[in-house]
Order: structure tokens, then sequence, then C-alpha cells
């Protein structure tokens, strides 16, 4: 063999540095990292359009509504970059969303003048048809799932 391919010239060093750079998403996990692309991407705009248009209405909603952003676009990151580092991430961020979105959800129930706008996550996300509500539970679980395969 004069090939110059690591591979060739030690198959079992090949096979675990595969394993090692391979994304941990597949099936189920796609569509999990697709949707919370879509929830981060409509989350960013509605929180920019929101800061930029009537930031002075509301601006503990429109912080709330950017800070749920960054939470989906972090979360949605670290769900596709393998490594230990990312996936403890993605438990952080996703536990993060779980958290804001009871928190929240239940205070624009109890203490609508705190909310005289909605967030993402106001009512449970209600305005997103519930997804918010649904896909950090979704994210945690499979989260777990994962958790005997590599990283």
């Amino acid at each position: 063999m004069n090939s110059t391919d690591p591979a060739a010239q030690n198959p079992t060093a090949s096979s675990s540095s595969t394993r090692d750079a391979a994304p941990r998403i597949s099936g189920v996990g796609r569509v999990l990292v697709a949707v919370y692309g879509i929830l981060a991407l409509a989350a960013t705009g509605r929180s920019v359009t929101q800061i930029i248009g009537k930031f002075d209405q509301a601006p503990l909603v429109y912080t709330l509504s950017a800070l749920a952003a960054v939470v989906y676009i972090l979360a949605t990151v670290a769900l596709i970059v393998p490594g230990a580092t990312w996936r403890k991430i993605a438990w952080i961020t996703i536990g993060f969303e779980m958290v804001g979105v009871i928190v929240i959800g239940l205070l624009s129930i109890f203490d609508s003048a705190l909310f005289p706008h909605d967030t993402v996550w106001s009512y449970f996300g209600r305005g997103y048809g519930f997804v918010p509500l649904v896909l950090p539970a979704l994210g945690l679980f499979w989260l777990a799932k994962q958790k005997g395969k590599r990283a």
C-alpha cells in the first residue's frame, strides 16, 4: 500500500475518527433539528421586528422574545455539532427553554399585565401552535435516548 490515506494504513483509527466526526443527528433527530431551525428563524425575525418597531411599548416582552431566539439558535447549533461539549450545551439550552416556556406561559396566564404583547413563550407558545411547549420535551427525550450513543 502506497497510500497516504491514514485509513488505508490503520483501519481502526479511521473508524474511530469517523465516528467522532459523524454528526449525532439522523432520523427523528433531523426532524427535530429542522423544527428548531425553523423556530429559531421565526423567533429571530419576530424579535428583531418587535425591537426595531415597538420596543418602547413592551421592553420586557421583546427582550424575552430575543432571548428565546438566541436559545433556539444555540440549541439548533448544539444539536448539529458533534462532541461532548456541544451535547452539554444542547442539554442546557433545551432545559432552559423548557423552564422558560413553562414560567413565561404561567406568568402570561396569571399576570397578564406583565405581558401586554405576546412573546414566543407566552401562553405556552400559543402563537406558534404550542410548538414551543412540545419541542423542548421532545428535545430532552431525544437527548436522553442518545445518551448510550457516541456524541
